[in-house]
């Protein structure tokens, strides 16, 4: 057999040898030639600050100033420049085309630096600065010793409480949206939903399901998301529920008795209706979005008269008409 071949021997043999300097053959001698050098740009220690190609160019000011100083006329002067204001004072055409902040400051008859509008990013508002400045707490001089931001005002309201910093509404949709008890994601599908309240376009109320009396212009329903979830919410809650009691007809029949409900029961029977209606929606997008894209779909739905909600809000108060005649009433004397 012939030997094995070791792979790892084979780089042990090969020579490197360095690259041959470049040179040249003279009269028969080889000498070194060396490499090109650009006193200009090459040598590290040469001044070239004052080198007349490295200055900058000059103006067209500047140049005419030049031309006129050699031709022996009279140039513009380079100290202090003409303004606009002045080289367009009598021009009206001119001064139509100027910007609008030229254009004030040439009307304007007030003292130099004055001017008409606000560069300010922050929208100042006179009532609002009065009201901030009147809640200002007091200065350190009136304050107690050792209190730095001042004394709570007492009594402290009921709601002045971290748990309800939300409207009661919006925190009893979200509570009931949200499942296995993952309450950061219920509110951020309630703030998609309050988002694409906000930026959806007016509702078309219908006049057939109107909405609840005293309720705000159709137009101004986006401006305040927070009231038109509590519109939808409040407009197709039902008044009763209709409670089965068993053998109240006599014979084990059962007997259709209308309950009353109150505000909260109302909104969470509401709130379940909306839910189920929204889950039978198809959903037109992929996303962690798309649950709450359907329920403000819903929501808009049910304002304007277009949900099967109402359908069954309806169905609840006509069974609530046909069996009041089963409540009995006690007998006044």
């Amino acid at each position: 057999m012939p030997p094995r071949l070791n792979l790892l021997t084979v780089p042990r043999t090969i020579v490197y040898r360095p690259k041959v300097a470049a040179s040249s053959l003279r009269n028969g001698v080889l000498t070194r030639t060396s490499p090109l050098c650009r006193n200009y740009s090459d040598s590290p220690g040469a001044d070239r600050s004052k080198d007349p190609s490295t200055q900058p160019l000059g103006g067209v000011t500047e140049e005419a100033a030049t031309t006129a100083d050699i031709t022996g006329s009279k140039g513009p002067e380079l100290e202090q420049g003409t303004p606009v204001e002045e080289i367009v004072k009598d021009d009206k055409e001119a001064q139509e085309k100027l910007p609008k902040v030229m254009q004030d400051s040439i009307k304007s008859s007030g003292p130099k630096g004055s001017r008409s509008f606000s560069t300010s990013a922050i929208r100042r508002d006179f009532h609002t600065e009065g009201l901030i400045q009147a809640e200002m707490p007091p200065p350190l001089a009136t304050m107690p010793p050792g209190v730095k931001f001042g004394l709570p005002t007492l009594p402290v309201p009921a709601d002045a409480h971290l748990k309800y910093r939300y409207d009661p509404a919006v925190k009893l949709f979200t509570n009931l949206i949200m499942e296995h008890g993952k309450l950061s994601v219920a509110q951020r599908n309630m703030a998609l939903i309050l988002t694409h309240l906000r930026t959806s376009p007016p509702p078309n109320i219908s006049p057939l399901r109107p909405l609840l009396p005293g309720s705000p212009p159709p137009s101004h329903l986006p401006l305040n998301p927070t009231l038109y979830l509590t519109l939808a919410i409040d407009s197709i809650a039902p008044l009763l529920r209709i409670r089965s009691q068993k053998g109240a007809a006599g014979g084990g029949v059962a007997l259709q008795i209308p309950v009353p409900l109150g505000l909260r029961q109302r909104r969470r029977i509401a709130v379940e209706w909306i839910l189920a209606a929204a889950t039978k929606r198809k959903n037109r997008g992929s996303g962690k979005g798309g649950f709450a894209l359907r329920l403000a779909e819903e929501i808009i739905s049910v304002v304007e008269g277009k949900s099967s909600v109402w359908d069954k809000r309806g169905m609840i108060h006509k069974q609530g008409v046909a069996a009041r005649a089963n409540l009995k009433l006690g007998i006044r004397r």
